[in-house]
């Protein structure tokens, strides 16, 4: 994969984690909206939609981590000049 599909990867989990994490919290505290598709930890009871939602922000910042970790990984192949 080159840099631009790990950026798009990064921008997609980033955009998930926060409105299924976040925003879902924030649906649920402040908002009388029903859930939907990407708030579906507002579907929970109480207390358990909070922990879901703190773990899909957790699993988002994870995933992004791994992202980068590999993508600084292929762009220091691509600076040696190997797999190019």
């Amino acid at each position: 994969m080159n840099e631009a599909w790990y950026r798009l990867g990064m921008l997609v989990v980033l955009v998930a984690g926060f409105w299924e994490g976040v925003m879902a919290v924030v649906f649920r505290v402040f908002t009388e909206k029903e859930p939907g598709v990407m708030t579906a930890a507002n579907y929970l009871p109480a207390p358990w939609c909070y922990v879901t939602a703190a773990g899909a922000a957790l699993l988002a910042v994870v995933v992004i981590a791994v992202l980068d970790a590999r993508h600084k990984k292929v762009l220091a192949r691509e600076r040696a000049g190997v797999g190019a």
